[in-house]
């Protein structure tokens, strides 16, 4: 008897959602700039805070997802320039958002107030912007998406779109889970106002940390 080649392409579809879902928790969950980022917002200034940047990050993993579906990704992975113009203007953007925690005091803002719905919006468009700015995100999409979708076969754009929105989706999962978590660590933190500079001064540290990282790394 023989078997129907739709159901085998179905069973072997089933079996790499499955790994992709798994293998993308691992990516997610690791310790990484992205979950320390959104971490130290929301110890500092609140779930709001924290939630609103964890949506922006992973409102960039859509325009990842776009480029590494159309091949445009594989441009930053192989041009050395392209790929230092990005991963410069990121560094810089992180370190620009650190010295602003540092400097800023009326842009702290401690937990046990309310975050009006522009800053919230600020914060989701700096988490957005720091997404997009970091190219080892693109360089990553094109190597981790396509292993479980071949860029060869017949619809390959549309089932590497499809992997990315799972992909956007659980990191949402996940990062809004962190972002409500911190929050509430940062809720019992601020109890002491003395520890209200201290918050501060993590948050800018971790920030000019990140940028200095980003930009002493490689491509790999």
């Amino acid at each position: 008897m023989e078997l129907d080649p739709r159901a085998e392409d179905l069973k072997v579809l089933d079996a790499n959602i499955y790994l992709f879902v798994a293998a993308s928790l691992a990516v997610i969950v690791a310790p990484g700039p992205d979950n320390v980022y959104v971490l130290t917002r929301g110890v500092a200034q609140g779930r709001e805070v924290a939630l609103a940047s964890a949506w922006g990050m992973c409102s960039g993993l859509l325009f990842h997802t776009t480029l590494a579906a159309l091949g445009l990704s594989a441009i930053l992975a192989q041009s050395a320039l392209a790929f230092s113009v990005v991963k410069y203007a990121g560094a810089a953007y992180l370190i620009y958002l650190g010295l602003r925690a540092l400097l800023s005091k009326e842009e702290f803002v401690p937990a046990a107030e309310a975050v009006p719905v522009a800053n919230l919006r600020s914060f989701f468009l700096r988490g957005l912007t720091m997404n997009l700015l970091n190219p080892k995100v693109a360089v990553f999409f094109l190597a981790f998406l396509p292993q479980f979708a071949s860029p060869a076969s017949d619809g390959a754009a549309l089932r590497l779109l499809a992997l990315g929105l799972v992909f956007a989706l659980l990191s949402v999962i996940v990062f809004s889970a962190l972002a409500l978590f911190s929050g509430v660590l940062g809720d019992r933190l601020n109890k002491n106002p003395r520890l209200a500079n201290v918050l501060q001064w993590l948050t800018g540290c971790v920030l000019i940390g990140l940028g200095v990282r980003l930009a002493l790394s490689g491509r790999q």
